[in-house]
C-alpha cells in the first residue's frame, strides 16, 4: 500500500518518539581516573634488610604449608606486599593467590590491619605503625589435594616448595635487591635438594641468605625416598621417588647423565653457575613439571625411569632432562629482553619464545642424541613424529608461528577442543624445525665447517660462570647469525615467524639428506606414544587420534575424520559392524575403504561414513643418496 507523504511522515514520528523518550532517561555516568597506585620498581637496595622466612612443610597428609614472614621496614607508613604473578618459566601469570589463606599481620606484638589492592589482586597494603622496624606476616598456602584443584605438590613420600608460593615481598624495588634468608621444616627423615645450600638442625634447614629473585629461582624437592647422583662439573642429579626401587639405576644409564653435562659444557664452551642441581622426582602421585631455573630444573617422569629403561614408556620421559638444563644457558643466563622483568608483577612479553624455547627444544634433542639418552635413529623417529604432527596443525593458514608464543597467557594450557586449527604452543616443535633448517642452511654455507654450534657458543657462551641475565632482541640473534654465515637472516624468519605457512619447515631434513615420508608402520617414537596413551594415532592420514576404548581424544581441522562428523569426545561403539577395538579400527583403516561407524556423543548415537582410502599413515624420515650429511653430523657427540 501507498501512503502520502504526510502519513509517513507522522508514522515515522511516532514510531521514534519511544525511542527518544527511551534515551533520555538513560544515565551516563563519566568514567572516574584509575589510579593504579603502582610505583615502578627501583633497582636500589631494599632499605629495610634481610626478610626472615619460615615454611613448615611438615604437613603431608593436609597438604598444608605454613608460613610465618618476618618483613623488615626502614619506616612507618604505607607498604605495599606481593604475592608473585607473573613466573618465569610459565610465561604467564600463574601465581596461585587462590590459595594463599589466613592471612595476619602483626607489628610490636599488635595486629595491622590490610586491605587488597582492587587493580593487582596479588598485592596487599598496611599501614606500619610509628615505632615499628619490622612487620610480621603470617599465612597458609592451600597447596592442591586432588588434581582438579591443581598441581598436586605434597605426597606421602615427597614435597615440592616454589617459594613463590609461601612468602611475599614489598613492591617498589627490583626483587634482587631484596635480601632473604628462608628456612624449612620438613617431615621427619625426609632429604632435600634444591640449588640453596643450608644447614641442618634436625628436621629444619636453614638455607643461605640470598637475593628474593634467586629465592624463587631455587626451588625445593624433598622426599622420603631419596638419592643424590654426582654428574661432574658441580652437577647433582637429585632423586626423589614413591618407592625405594625406583633409585636403583645401572652405572651406564648414570653414564649417559654425565655425558649429558659433558656435551653441554662442549657445546655452549662453558658453564654459567657454580653449581646446578637436577630435581628429578619419579612418581605418579605428585603433578607432572618441567621447569627451567639457572642452577637447578624441577623435572618428574613417571615410574620405570631407571627400572624399565628400554621400554618405550621410559623413552619418551628422557628429552626432560636434556632440555631443562639446555634451559639454564637459553632462557635463564640469556634471555629476551622482553621476557625479563624486574620483578615478579610486571608483565613479560613472550615474542621471542621461539628462540627461548625454541631453539632449547632444538638442542634439547641434539644433546639427548650427543650423550647417548636418546640413540640417533631415536632423534630421527622423534623428528619426524614432530614435523608430520605439525604439518597437522593447519591454523598456521591463518595463525603465524609467532602468534603461538602468547598462548600461555592466551589459553593458559586449558584443553581445546580444535587444537589443529587454533593451534597451541607450536613455538616448542616448530622453533625446533626452524632452528634445525638454519644449521643445515649454515654448514651448505660454510661446506661442512660450521654449524649452530658455533652460534650457541657465540651467543650463549659468553661470560664464563657469570650466572645472572643477558638480555638480547631479534636484532641481536640476526647480527650473530649474520656473523657465522651471511645469509637473509631478517627474511627467514619473517618466513617463518611472522607470516601464516602452509607446512612447518623441512629444510633441515631436506638439506641434511634425509625426506619426511610415510607408511604402515609406526616409527619408535610414534609406537612408544601411542603405547604409553593407548591410543591409535592417525592424524597423519584419516585425521582423528582414538583412544583404545574408542574415545575420540583429537580431531584435525578439515580431514576425512573432520568432515565425516567426529568430534573430540564422542565414543566410537562400532566399525563396520564390530565393536569397537583399537585392533579393528587400524584394520578398517588399512582396508582402504569407506568405514562405517556408530558413534556415542553425550546422550545421541548416529552412524556415519568415514569415506577414506589413504590407509595407515605413520612417519619416518628416509635417507637421500649416500654419505654423511649435516643432519647426521650434527647429531654425532662431542666429547
Amino acid at each position: 500500500m501507498i501512503r502520502s507523504l504526510a502519513a509517513a511522515f507522522c508514522l515515522s514520528t511516532a514510531i521514534s518518539a519511544p525511542l527518544l523518550a527511551q534515551e533520555a532517561i538513560r544515565s551516563k555516568p563519566t568514567a572516574l581516573p584509575v589510579d593504579s597506585g603502582k610505583a615502578e620498581p627501583k633497582d636500589i637496595a631494599y632499605p629495610g634488610g634481610t626478610i626472615r622466612l619460615e615454611v613448615d612443610a611438615s604437613d603431608t597428609t593436609q597438604r598444608i604449608f605454613r608460613v610465618k614472614e618476618t618483613i623488615p621496614v626502614a619506616q612507618a607508613g604505607p607498604v605495599t606486599l606481593r604475592m608473585p604473578e607473573w613466573l618465569p618459566g610459565n610465561h604467564a601469570p600463574r601465581g596461585q593467590i587462590e590459595k594463599l589463606t589466613g592471612l595476619t599481620f602483626t607489628a610490636n606484638g599488635q595486629p595491622v590491619a590490610w586491605k587488597r589492592d582492587p587493580l593487582n589482586v596479588y598485592a596487599v597494603q598496611i599501614d606500619v605503625p610509628q615505632g615499628a622496624s619490622e612487620v610480621v606476616a603470617q599465612f597458609q598456602f592451600l597447596s592442591a589435594t586432588a588434581g582438579n584443584q591443581g598441581r598436586v605438590v605434597v605426597t606421602p613420600k615427597m614435597l615440592n616448595i616454589q617459594w613463590e608460593s609461601v612468602s611475599l615481598y614489598p613492591a617498589g624495588y627490583y626483587t634482587r635487591q631484596i635480601p632473604i634468608q628462608a628456612t624449612v621444616t620438613y617431615p621427619a627423615g625426609w632429604q632435600a635438594a634444591t640449588a640453596l645450600r643450608g644447614t641442618r638442625n634436625g628436621n629444619a634447614v636453614a638455607y643461605e641468605t640470598i637475593d628474593y629473585e634467586a629465592l624463587q629461582d631455587s626451588p625445593v624437592f624433598a622426599g622420603r625416598y631419596f638419592k643424590p647422583v654426582d654428574l661432574g662439573h658441580n652437577v647433582t642429579l637429585n632423586i626423589v621417588a614413591d618407592d625405594a626401587d625406583e633409585l636403583d639405576f645401572k652405572p651406564e644409564q648414570i653414564a649417559k647423565h654425565k655425558k649429558l653435562v659433558d656435551e653441554a659444557g662442549t657445546l655452549f664452551g662453558t658453564y654459567h653457575f657454580n653449581h646446578y642441581d637436577f630435581l628429578l622426582a619419579i612418581t605418579d602421585e605428585m603433578g607432572g613439571i618441567g621447569l627451567e631455573h639457572h642452577r637447578s630444573s624441577e623435572n618428574q617422569v613417571e615410574p620405570g625411569y631407571f627400572k624399565k629403561w628400554d621400554s618405550g614408556d621410559a623413552l619418551l620421559d628422557r628429552n626432560l632432562l636434556p632440555h631443562e638444563f639446555t634451559h639454564s644457558w637459553d632462557g635463564k643466563f640469556r634471555r629476551p629482553d622482553l621476557l625479563w622483568t624486574p620483578d615478579f608483577n610486571v608483565p613479560m612479553q613472550d615474542n621471542l619464545l621461539w628462540v627461548y624455547e625454541g631453539q632449547t627444544q632444538f638442542w634439547g634433542y641434539v644433546l639427548g642424541a650427543r650423550s647417548g639418552l636418546f640413540s640417533k635413529q631415536e632423534t630421527l623417529d622423534a623428528y619426524a613424529q614432530i614435523a608430520a604432527k605439525l604439518d597437522t596443525a593447519v591454523g598456521r593458514q591463518w595463525r603465524p608461528m609467532e602468534d603461538t608464543t602468547h598462548d600461555p597467557i592466551i589459553s593458559a594450557r586449558r584443553p581445546k577442543g580444535w587444537v589443529s586449527w587454533q593451534r597451541s604452543e607450536d613455538y616448542y616443535n616448530e622453533g625446533l624445525m626452524i632452528w634445525l633448517e638454519a644449521d643445515a642452511i649454515i654448514a651448505k654455507a660454510t661446506r661442512g665447517k660450521k654449524g649452530l654450534d658455533d652460534f650457541a657458543k657465540a651467543f650463549f657462551g659468553i661470560k664464563p660462570g657469570d650466572w645472572g641475565q643477558v638480555v638480547y632482541n631479534r636484532g641481536d640473534v640476526i647480527k650473530t647469525l649474520n656473523d657465522i654465515a651471511p645469509y637473509d637472516w631478517a627474511g627467514f624468519f619473517q618466513k617463518y615467524v611472522d607470516s601464516p605457512t602452509r607446512e612447518t619447515p623441512k629444510g633441515g631434513f631436506i638439506l641434511g639428506g634425509y625426506n619426511l615420508v610415510y607408511g604402515e608402520e609406526p616409527n619408535s617414537i610414534t609406537k612408544a606414544s601411542e603405547g604409553a596413551n593407548k591410543m591409535v594415532d592417525q592424524s597423519f592420514g584419516i585425521g582423528a587420534i582414538v583412544k583404545n576404548d574408542g574415545e575420540v581424544s583429537g580431531v584435525i581441522w578439515d580431514s576425512a575424520a573432520f568432515k565425516a562428523g567426529l568430534t573430540v569426545g564422542a565414543k566410537i561403539l562400532a566399525v563396520n559392524g564390530d565393536e569397537f577395538s583399537g585392533d579393528a579400527w587400524k584394520a578398517a583403516i588399512k582396508a582402504k575403504s569407506p568405514i562405517q561407524i556408530i558413534l556415542k556423543q553425550d546422550k545421541y548415537f548416529r552412524t556415519l561414513t568415514l569415506d577414506y582410502s589413504g590407509g595407515l599413515r605413520y612417519p619416518r624420515l628416509e635417507k637421500t643418496g649416500g654419505g654423511e650429511g649435516s643432519l647426521d653430523r650434527l647429531l654425532k657427540p662431542r666429547t
